[in-house]
């Protein structure tokens, strides 16, 4: 491969595909791809929709594999950055692919004859410890094992899976299917010992002195408290551990009125439970406005659906009770405030806004915080490198760095932390991220398929989802389903470009798009990175060099190609991925 990026492959030459490491087509493929870009996980989202376009499940399913490691969790429970980024959901271009349905498709609809494949290197003879069995440690452990390494998980609780088990109810995520994928990792050889906790049943000391590396993936374990009076009456629940009951079989008392306080996934999987174990005034209340509530907006709908009332613009002030037990909370409103500093907007308490809810219990789900003093007392968390222990050989991923974030990002995270550690092992970059460019014709979507509306997913009816509190909720999509929603997609994996030096100017292309996306410019500037910045378009013709295609808003219709009278037009199809160096 060409360091360069600009030379072919020896083995490519008649397929005609450049691997290139050239950053300016990491920027074109950032700004092409925007579904890709969100994606911490960095998914070939349009590769594999078009995979199951072709109706081509197990391949989708290896691609979404290859990247995100959990397909059919990720198809249930990912936050969607993906979805939030997508091209067909801006101004005018109609609602946003249902990418994390397709997800989940490929894994439910794959053939019982898929075989999972694993790029595997040779055994380097190097151990490695992984604290921690939740989706950064699964991760950081499924990628040291492939690179050839023995690796040993530990995990604290008797079961994988850390929040994606004790965190997640399984109405959103049924347990076979975290079982199963979480089984697809560890049959790489991957030892897992379980109800071990590192910190109390083994030192991390010990752990340094038996294997060539530690890799801390405990995630955020630490519940924030309201930090109010009455926190510690009978009946008031912090989310987490009541998840971990609920999702551990247990029954906690809810009552019938129950007040659940939080903004996040946490809080709504609460609320939802609190319904299924007999509640019957369920109700949501958070600092700001339900439009800056941290889930997506089928977990609103759901919600709300099943009955749960979401009060917003309120903080609690005081937990009540009758010297034993709650029995209501006492809440202040609030007002937003503009601030010059991220997020920008924040919540401020209004004087003598005082009100009074009752409640047979609370529910405190207003997030968590990472424990390194339970790994170590030596351990520091003020940087967020998987390197930035502050102890040699000990390296850290996922929420454990970061912070509290979600699934996808701490699988990302997990990723990156065991090319961090493979390289400090044996002193060299093994992968090396790429854009692959191969030319294609243009797309054979028709332009029809911009205007199917978004296949819902189907779901249980209300009745069914109490009878079974466990019942999935969702039902995923049939073939036909899956397929049609697939057709939905720009495809924007395609990078239509014009040779200015074919180009005669004639603006036919321009006449026929249907979106402002080919545009007469009068330079285009270079960022500091190497990547190009936003087009400079002249306003008068003699000032114009150029005729471009801004495929930041290009919908990939094929009409430009099919008028050019120049034939000046190209397709390349640009693949984000990693390769052997």
């Amino acid at each position: 491969m060409s360091k360069n990026g600009g030379k072919l492959k020896e083995n490519d030459l008649k397929s005609n595909v450049i691997y290139s490491t050239d950053s300016r087509d990491f920027g074109l493929v950032s700004t092409s791809i925007p579904c890709q870009a969100a994606c911490p996980a960095r998914t070939n989202i349009p590769g594999y929709i078009r995979s199951i376009y072709e109706k081509e499940y197990g391949n989708a399913y290896e691609i979404n594999r290859s990247a995100n490691i959990l397909p059919g969790v990720l198809g249930r429970i990912c936050s969607r950055p993906c979805e939030s980024a997508c091209r067909h959901g801006e101004p005018e271009n109609g609602v946003s692919v249902g990418i994390c349905h397709l997800k989940r498709s490929c894994a439910d609809l794959k053939p019982v004859s898929h075989r999972i494949m694993e790029h595997l290197y040779n055994p380097t003879g190097k151990r490695i410890a992984v604290v921690g069995s939740g989706p950064a440690g699964l991760a950081a452990a499924h990628d040291l094992s492939t690179f050839g390494h023995s690796v040993t998980i530990f995990e604290s609780q008797d079961k994988p899976g850390g929040m994606m088990i004790y965190g997640i109810p399984e109405f959103r995520l049924p347990r076979e299917i975290l079982n199963m994928e979480i089984r697809n990792i560890l049959r790489l050889g991957i030892d897992l010992k379980t109800s071990v906790a590192v910190g109390t049943d083994i030192s991390l000391d010990q752990l340094l002195g038996e294997y060539d590396a530690v890799a801390v993936a405990t995630g955020c374990v630490k519940p924030r408290t309201l930090g109010v009076e009455g926190e510690n009456l009978e009946n008031v629940h912090n989310g987490l551990e009541f998840m971990e009951k609920v999702n551990d079989g247990q029954t906690p008392y809810v009552g019938e009125k129950v007040v659940v306080i939080g903004a996040g996934f946490t809080a709504v999987d609460c609320a939802r439970s609190a319904i299924r174990l007999g509640g019957t005034e369920v109700s949501i209340h958070i600092r700001k406005t339900v439009e800056q509530m941290r889930i997506d907006e089928t977990e609103k709908h759901e919600a709300q659906f099943e009955g749960i009332a979401t009060h917003s613009l309120v903080q609690p002030s005081k937990i009540i009770g009758d010297g034993k037990k709650v029995v209501g909370i006492e809440f202040l409103r609030t007002r937003m405030k503009k601030t010059d500093t991220p997020p920008y907007r924040t919540s401020l308490p209004i004087e003598n806004s005082e009100f009074f809810v009752p409640a047979d219990s609370v529910i405190a789900a207003i997030g968590q915080a990472p424990n390194a003093d339970a790994v170590s007392e030596s351990l520091s968390l003020k940087g967020q490198g998987a390197d930035e222990t502050g102890i040699e050989k000990v390296f850290m991923a996922g929420d454990f760095a970061t912070g509290s974030s979600d699934v996808i990002s701490a699988i990302a995270g997990g990723r990156n932390c065991a090319r961090v550690i493979d390289e400090f092992l044996l002193g060299e970059k093994r992968k090396e991220t790429v854009v692959r460019l191969e030319s294609c014709d243009t797309t054979d979507r028709p332009r029809a398929y911009d205007f199917i509306p978004k296949v819902d997913m189907d779901t249980i009816t209300m009745e069914d989802r109490l009878i079974i509190g466990t019942a999935e909720v969702e039902t995923g999509y049939s073939d036909d389903q899956a397929e049609e929603e697939s057709r939905r997609c720009y495809l924007c994996n395609l990078r239509y470009e014009i040779d200015p030096l074919v180009c005669i100017y004639c603006s036919a292309c321009i006449d026929v798009a249907p979106k402002d996306c080919i545009k007469m410019i009068e330079y285009i500037p270079v960022n500091p990175d190497g990547t190009y910045g936003d087009f400079q378009e002249a306003g008068e013709w003699n000032k114009v060099t150029s005729i471009t295609i801004d495929n930041a808003n290009c919908i990939r219709c094929g009409q430009c190609l099919a008028v050019c009278p120049m034939d000046c037009i190209s397709v390349t199809k640009v693949e984000r991925m990693e390769i052997d160096t």
